[in-house]
């Protein structure tokens, strides 16, 4: 350690010019400074010297062993890094205060600064996407990482400062945008998305004066009340930052507020459905959030079968009734449940002429049926057309009187 105080060291860069620069570490230059100006005392001076070797002892055995020179070695240049860093930092690099924090606080003290301050930053969350994030603090599978840091600089320190926490004001808000919808910090971290996502959605949500993160089917229905919306003028969309949101969170929201009102126009002007936009293109993979509910989806898409199933039928239930619908499926005419003589035979001459198409009716059974009797429906239409198919097409029956029997007794045929 009695090394460590030198004089300014000169680079001479071409033959014309003279640099001069001080490359010493930055707790040297505090030490040397306190020394000059009557800062440090003598007894600071002989505590540094007793503490020195004890800390370098503690940090080789650390990282490493304090048996072998190489590593004792490398635990001086850690540990003068480590108070570097600290007190240049803490003291935004102002020689007269580092002297004083060396005077006023053991050596080991602002050793002990530098080494949790890179620590802390360790623990600080590197990306924003949710679920890949370590919690719990600094560990010791750490080490390794660690290790690295504490010869870095402190701009390279405060360079991933500045990331880090970038990164923690994004999650920390888009947090507390889900805790505006009903959603916790570990529901966020089971859906494992990003942070601006979140935000994204949340802020739609907030601006719709929704109360829930959406599930995918009140996205999707968000998205399409927005197309509707502002189709003639999607630049006029307004998004807010929500009432209420802390200070320390608007920059970071208002930030991801400006790309979603970026995307708004184009998700407007898209002519693709919902879930093949936000699935299956890629500017928007990701990009939004909902809330993974496959119960929900099932209810929503069984009930919007249940619609169409239900219009088509008009509620019937009966086989005179399916077996009406899904002949008119397959001779490719109107849906109906029930047909008048004249219709009958205008059906008839059209199945005559174009042919019976099976597989109208089938898919639309199969797309649409409810569950529960869906086989049994497909059974009916496929032992109908199996029995009935030869009568309804044969060219022997001039007048149409065998169809027209077999129309009023299988299907529904009013006067």
């Amino acid at each position: 350690m009695r090394h460590l105080i030198t004089g300014p060291r000169v680079n001479t860069t071409s033959p014309a010019t003279v640099a001069l620069y001080d490359a010493r570490p930055f707790f040297e230059k505090a030490l040397q400074h306190g020394v000059q100006h009557g800062i440090i005392d003598t007894a600071t001076l002989e505590a540094i010297r007793t503490d020195a070797p004890k800390g370098m002892v503690q940090i080789a055995r650390y990282f490493g062993t304090e048996f072998l020179r190489p590593d004792l070695e490398r635990a001086k240049d850690r540990m003068v890094n480590l108070v570097s860093l600290y007190l240049e930092s803490s003291c935004d690099g102002d020689l007269h205060q580092a002297a004083q924090s060396l005077q006023e606080h053991s050596f080991l003290s602002r050793s002990k600064g530098g080494s949790d301050m890179l620590k802390a930053l360790i623990a600080m969350p590197q990306t924003s996407h949710f679920g890949m994030n370590e919690h719990g603090g600094f560990r010791d599978e750490h080490i390794p990482v660690l290790a690295k840091w504490t010869l870095a600089s402190l701009a390279d320190y405060q360079a991933e400062l500045a990331k880090r926490s970038q990164v923690a004001q994004i999650t920390d808000a888009a947090l507390w945008l889900a805790e505006q919808l009903g959603m916790d910090a570990d529901e966020l971290e089971e859906a494992g998305k990003d942070a601006e996502a979140v935000i994204r959605t949340a802020l739609l949500a907030l601006a719709a004066k929704r109360t829930e993160m959406p599930d995918w089917v009140a996205f999707e229905k968000l998205m399409a009340t927005l197309r509707k919306k502002y189709a003639a003028a999607p630049d006029t969309i307004a998004i807010a930052l929500p009432k209420g949101l802390p200070a320390e969170f608007k920059a970071a929201v208002d930030a991801v507020r400006q790309t979603l009102l970026s995307d708004l126009p184009k998700i407007i002007a898209s002519a693709l459905p919902a879930r093949k936009l936000f699935d299956q293109t890629a500017a928007f993979m990701g990009r939004y959030f909902w809330v993974e509910d496959a119960l929900a989806e099932v209810d929503h898409f069984e009930r919007t079968l249940s619609k169409i199933w239900d219009k088509a039928t008009g509620g019937h239930s009966d086989d005179s009734s399916l077996l009406t619908l899904f002949v008119s499926l397959a001779a490719g005419s109107t849906p109906k449940t029930l047909l008048t003589e004249k219709a009958a035979i205008t059906l008839v001459r059209k199945l005559r002429k174009s042919g019976l198409h099976p597989a109208l009716a089938q898919a639309f059974i199969t797309a649409h049926a409810p569950d529960a009797y869906r086989d049994d429906y497909l059974l009916m239409w496929e032992e109908f057309v199996e029995d009935n198919q030869a009568t309804l097409l044969s060219d022997m029956d001039y007048q149409l009187k065998d169809a027209l029997a077999l129309l009023r007794r299988e299907c529904n045929i009013g006067a």
